[in-house]
């Protein structure tokens, strides 16, 4: 009888013991995926940012590097609209002594990462000015 009891408790031990070898392998797992994923995000931006900088003037490209904003001009008005670095309300149209005079959030469909959406708004204001604005929000520039 004691010899039972020994081999259930052993048993019931191994058993415990396999359940938390297997929680604390999951535990591993879903780390490193999120790590995988916070590194899959962060080469995602690289890339967005890598072709961003391809489709900037050396002009644009000079000032995003220093100061994380770049300007465009309007294709239809000839408005300047400065684009800093962000996905929304990241667009400020500038007067022609280079005050803001407003800011306008546009962005492209789908979970993009800032240096797609900024290259989107930089090839939207630079061809087609009119239809981004329409539906873009205009803010106050407080």
């Amino acid at each position: 009888m004691a010899s039972q009891q020994f081999l259930l408790a052993v048993g019931w031990f191994g058993f415990a013991l396999m359940i938390a070898l297997l929680l604390s392998a999951l535990s591993l797992v879903g780390t490193r995926s999120g790590s995988f994923a916070k590194a899959l995000g962060l080469e995602t931006e690289a890339r967005a940012l890598t072709l961003l900088k391809e489709w900037l003037s050396p002009k644009q490209r000079g000032c995003y590097e220093r100061f994380r904003y770049f300007d465009v001009i309007g294709s239809d008005s000839g408005t300047h609209y400065r684009i800093h670095h962000g996905t929304q309300t990241n667009i400020e149209e500038l007067s022609h002594a280079g005050r803001r005079v407003c800011k306008w959030c546009f962005v492209p469909d789908g979970n993009l990462v800032a240096g797609d959406v900024m290259l989107a708004q930089k090839i939207a204001l630079e061809t087609d000015e009119r239809g981004a604005l329409s539906v873009a929000r205009r803010s106050s520039c407080q």
